[in-house]
């Protein structure tokens, strides 16, 4: 088994490897434009124009417009990266890992605080363990 194969058995997770790095580099690059306050202005005010201005495939740009944050990641989006764009919007780290985990904030928050996600029974989609 290759090491994509053996990371993408890891349930709910999605690992970066160079190979994502790679496949994520224009949408990660879009994302660090966002550090600049002109940029941010520019991409509120015309998503999809300033979108326009980077090599995205349509599901990178499909991804980052209907602020799918998993899908971006899957998509190569490096978390951090990602941050940008819900920084952009006035939301908090924690607001969007409960949205990309299907919790309420309070739920996720009690839960990171209780220790995170037992790793019990989360360890190989292929297995089913």
């Amino acid at each position: 088994m290759n090491d994509k194969e053996e990371f993408d058995d890891i349930p709910g997770t999605t690992v970066f490897t160079t190979q994502r790095s790679r496949q994520g580099f224009h949408l990660n690059q879009f994302c660090m434009s966002l550090m600049k306050p002109e940029n941010r202005e520019r991409f509120r005010a015309d998503e999809e124009g300033y979108l326009s201005q980077w090599a995205l495939t349509d599901a990178q740009r499909d991804a980052v417009l209907r602020r799918d944050y998993n899908a971006a990641i899957a998509e190569g989006g490096n978390i951090y990266f990602l941050a940008k764009i819900f920084a952009t919007d006035g939301r908090s780290f924690v607001d969007v890992a409960a949205q990309m985990t299907d919790m309420t904030v309070e739920d996720y928050t009690q839960m990171m605080l209780n220790g995170g996600r037992s790793p019990e029974g989360n360890r190989s989609i292929r297995e089913g363990r």
